[in-house]
C-alpha cells in the first residue's frame, strides 16, 4: 500500500536575540528611554535584552558611607579617575564565555559610530557597554579589557550613558524583527523627504500655502519611485 504524502518538516529558525550589559555609576538614567517605543516591545518579543549594573556594587570597600570606583589621577590634574579593579570586576562577571561578546568602552578617541559599525555589532551574542564620568577611566582599561572604543561624534559629553542609548538603538534595529518591516532600514530604502495629510497647509491668512509635491499624489508609483531616487541622500 503506498505511504500518504507528508510534506517535509522544515525546522524553524532559531530566533536572534543580542543581549546588552550595560556599566554605569548611574543605571537609573536608562529607565525612561528604555521602557518605551521599539525598544521595549522589542524585550517583551524576546528580541533583545538589557541589563543594567551599577559599577558601584563592584566598588573596593572603602567605610560605610561610600563606596570608591574612581581616584585622583596619577601626575596631578582635575577631577577624578575611574579605577581599573571595579571595572575588571564587572567584565569578569558580566561576560558570557559560552557567547560570543564584545567589550566597548565609550571614548572621545574611539571610532566613530556608523551604520556599518552598527551592523557589524549587531551579530554578537552579548554587548557588553563601559559607560564612564568625570575625567575618564583608567587607561588599561582600553588597552587590556576593552575590545574596542567608540566616539558618537566630534563633541564631549559628560558620560557614556547617552551613546549607550545611541549605540544600543543602532544596533537593534539590524536585529530582525525589531523593526516592523526589514524596508524600514534607511540604509536599505535611501533617506528621503516624507509628507503626510494635509496635501495642503495654511501657516496664516496671506501667507502661501504649504504643499506636498504633486509627484506623490499622482498615484504613479514608477513616477513616485523616480522622484525619491533623485531626492534620496
Amino acid at each position: 500500500m503506498k505511504e500518504p504524502y507528508r510534506p517535509r518538516q522544515v525546522p524553524m529558525k532559531k530566533k536572534r536575540k543580542i543581549r546588552f550589559d550595560i556599566i554605569s555609576i548611574f543605571p537609573d538614567i536608562f529607565d525612561s528611554y528604555f521602557k518605551e517605543s521599539l525598544i521595549i516591545r522589542a524585550i517583551r518579543n524576546k528580541i533583545i535584552d538589557i541589563k543594567l549594573h551599577n559599577l558601584r556594587d563592584f566598588s573596593l570597600p572603602s567605610g560605610k558611607s561610600r563606596r570608591t570606583i574612581d581616584d585622583r589621577p596619577f601626575g596631578g590634574g582635575p577631577g577624578m579617575v575611574f579605577m581599573i579593579d571595579p571595572v575588571f570586576k564587572a567584565i569578569s562577571k558580566l561576560k558570557n564565555k559560552n557567547k560570543k561578546n564584545r567589550v566597548i568602552l565609550f571614548s572621545t578617541r574611539g571610532k566613530k559610530l556608523n551604520a556599518k559599525i552598527a551592523r557589524r555589532l549587531s551579530l554578537y551574542d552579548q554587548l557588553i557597554m563601559i559607560c564612564g564620568r568625570y575625567e575618564g577611566v583608567d587607561e588599561r582599561v582600553a588597552k587590556y579589557i576593552a575590545d574596542e572604543e567608540i566616539s558618537i561624534g566630534d563633541y564631549i559629553l559628560s558620560g557614556g550613558e547617552l551613546p549607550a542609548m545611541i549605540l544600543v538603538e543602532s544596533i537593534s534595529r539590524f536585529i530582525p524583527g525589531f523593526l516592523g518591516k526589514h524596508d524600514s532600514l534607511e540604509e536599505i530604502k535611501g533617506s528621503y523627504p516624507v509628507y503626510t495629510q494635509p496635501a495642503e497647509f495654511s501657516p496664516g491668512k496671506g501667507r502661501t500655502k504649504w504643499k506636498v509635491p504633486p509627484v506623490l499624489l499622482s498615484g504613479n508609483h514608477k513616477k513616485i519611485e523616480e522622484w525619491r531616487r533623485k531626492t534620496r541622500s
